[in-house]
């Protein structure tokens, strides 16, 4: 099993991705070799360079950075972008944002959600809000303004679950959800009305195929999981990000990749990444590193993080220019929470996708 994460131009999902049988590893790929790692253990091809944005427990632009950084998205904000980070620690989860300017300096930092539980994916949305998702059982989902201007407000009609992550297809107006339990579920939400979560109807995808309403989402007497008998289950679902009218999303515990295709309805797992990669650059985040994955499914390294034991790379996401990529990791370089070490970093250089914007 490999643990991976997917990132294609500012979009992204994680968890245990079997990719099948691909290519082997090449050298260097299109951006040439990697370098000698730096101060932070960061290596990278030549034109590229990367740096910290901000560490766990220590202050940026007046805030203290939250612990176990962990999903996270990038937004546009006038000539600049924010970026928002998840915080993956019990009851004092919530999330975080960091405010760049045009010339890609911190200029602000600030809280969006605050008193949280286990807050580890989640999703933006379609009007640039951001859904950050409890990994608890009977968990909540928050709408949050990654602007700061507008409180977070819970959305419980999306059901109360061990929330993983969601997805949007505007072709449908509907949210893909994943469940992190071992017999979890795959979910969809019809919002009464698009852009607005505060109602609408959760159903759960079944063995045939079909949707089905899940009879109580807020799951008072039943998980959610167990409400409908003929509801189709999977290995701790993970991340999972729409595109082109199919849903992707990850089983952690048994390590595969799934394909909902929303306009046929099938579900399928694709043996490679080739692809996804064909549409467009696919960047594939492991344990400390990140490699690129060609239309032909050959697999180069894109960089490489030394110094971090146990550290899992969580939360990539481009910035709207695609200029500039984002991660972090969960731990630093002790690979423990209980130091709060966590580091968030940019990386900045000639990515192909800039080029096309």
């Amino acid at each position: 099993m490999l643990r991976r994460t997917l990132v294609r131009t500012g979009a992204a999902f994680a968890g245990s991705v079997w990719l099948g049988s691909p290519k082997p590893r090449t050298a260097a790929g299109p951006y040439g070799p990697l370098g000698e790692p730096d101060a932070e253990g960061l290596a990278l091809p030549e034109a590229f360079s990367g740096r910290v944005v901000a560490r766990s427990g220590r202050k940026v632009a007046g805030l203290t950075w939250h612990a176990v950084p962990s999903g996270g998205a990038c937004f546009p904000d006038g000539d600049g972008w924010i970026y928002v980070s998840n915080s993956g620690i019990p009851l004092l989860g919530g999330v975080s944002a960091l405010r760049f300017d045009a010339e890609g300096q911190v200029r602000d930092a600030y809280r969006i959600l605050s008193g949280t539980n286990l807050n580890r994916a989640g999703g933006a949305t379609p009007w640039h809000t951001w859904l950050s998702c409890e990994e608890i059982t009977r968990g909540r989902v928050f709408e949050c303004d990654p602007y700061g201007s507008r409180a977070a407000r819970p959305r419980l009609a999306m059901g109360r679950f061990t929330h993983e992550a969601a997805a949007f297809d505007p072709d449908r107006q509907v949210v893909y959800l994943t469940e992190d339990e071992p017999d979890g579920c795959f979910y969809r939400f019809r919002p009464l009305d698009w852009g607005d979560l505060t109602e609408g109807a959760l159903e759960v995808l079944t063995t045939s195929g079909a949707w089905r309403p899940v009879p109580s989402p807020a799951a008072l007497t039943s998980a959610t999981r167990h409400q409908v008998e003929d509801a189709a289950h999977f290995d701790r679902g993970a991340d999972c990000h729409y595109l082109g009218g199919v849903c992707y999303f990850t089983t952690r515990g048994d390590g595969r990749l799934w394909a909902y295709d929303a306009e046929t309805g099938r579900l399928e797992t694709p043996s490679t990444l080739a692809a996804a990669a064909a549409a467009g650059e696919l960047f594939v985040a492991g344990d400390m590193e990140i490699n690129l994955v060609s239309p032909s499914g050959e697999i180069s390294p894109f960089l490489r993080l030394s110094g971090y034991e146990s550290a899992e790379l969580t939360g990539p996401a481009f910035s709207p220019d695609g200029r500039r990529l984002y991660f972090s990791t969960l731990y630093g370089r002790s690979g423990t929470p209980e130091a709060g070490d966590g580091h968030t970093f940019e990386v900045t250089g000639p990515f192909a996708q800039a080029a096309d914007r």
